[in-house]
């Protein structure tokens, strides 16, 4: 069976519209029907049915649903098995969310390295919800994020919290920030819900970005007042140039491992769990 036909009835698992699996394929509508077609010869069942009210699962569709999964994540499983990877006998796709990627990326991969030895390994930092998606396809065997997207194939694990402290070149208190000057961090759902309810005068702020490094770079180079991660927050209030904003809490973020549901009990990812666990110092609970 060619892959690309499973490719094409998940997506229309999502999408429920041939014409939006199409765009988001990059090929036409009717390949899209003959690829489903073809598909559907090859199961021997009709999977999806189409009306006025829309495209809807077939009962075969929704119990052949999961089995698609499985045989994606197979195959994508296979294909790196069999890949170049020089002298190693494994390689790890690891995904890291792009704000803690800067601060811890170096760390985490040398603690990986040090327990599993002839491995190779792919980091590539992104956002959580393309992380779930490429653990969910098999593109990636484990990551580390902020926002868990539910998901019958995912398994998380709550690792702890990021810590970021708010940060000003002129303002020392609450009440001395100028929104003018205030740069919005949008890290992840959750910072974004503890800062508005820290700091409701604030929402709508006229600059806003997703990522500490980001905020912090704009900071230094235009003044203002922001949150970045308490590290960063130390080293530039060591410079002398940013002071504490005293009467606000610092806001934690926070942080969970990711992985395949089929791969929650291996070894390679309960050792890199615990890695997790002891580098961010909280204990473990679970997220099914």
């Amino acid at each position: 069976m060619q892959i690309e036909l499973l490719d094409c009835f998940l997506d229309l698992v999502e999408t429920r519209s041939f014409h939006r699996t199409a765009e988001r394929l990059g090929v036409t509508q009717s390949t899209v029907s003959a690829r489903l077609q073809s598909l559907e010869s090859a199961v021997g069942a009709r999977l999806f049915s189409r009306s006025r009210a829309g495209t809807d699962l077939t009962t075969e569709g929704l119990r052949f649903e999961s089995h698609a999964r499985l045989m994606r994540r197979d195959w994508n499983e296979a294909c790196r098995a069999v890949a170049p990877s020089g002298d190693a006998a494994l390689t790890l796709r690891i995904g890291v969310q792009n704000d803690l990627a800067d601060a811890y990326i170096g760390d985490i991969i040398r603690d990986f390295a040090h327990v599993f030895g002839q491995t190779a390994f792919y980091v590539e930092p992104d956002y959580s919800s393309q992380m779930c998606r490429d653990l969910v396809s098999g593109a990636q065997d484990f990551a580390v994020m902020f926002t868990p997207h539910p998901h019958p194939d995912l398994h998380f694990v709550s690792l702890g919290d990021v810590i970021y402290r708010l940060i000003s070149t002129e303002a020392q208190t609450r009440a001395q920030i100028d929104p003018a000057s205030y740069i919005s961090g949008n890290f992840a759902p959750a910072f974004e819900q503890a800062h508005r309810e820290a700091l409701p005068e604030l929402i709508g702020a006229q600059l806003a970005v997703g990522q500490s490094t980001t905020l912090a770079s704009l900071l230094q180079a235009m003044g203002g007042t922001g949150f970045v991660m308490a590290d960063k927050a130390a080293e530039l209030v060591a410079t002398g140039r940013f002071h504490y904003v005293s009467d606000v809490p610092a806001i934690g973020q926070p942080i969970y491992a990711a992985m395949h549901l089929r791969t929650r009990a291996t070894k390679s990812r309960r050792k890199m769990t615990r890695i997790l666990a002891r580098r961010f110092n909280t204990p473990l609970t679970s997220r099914d």
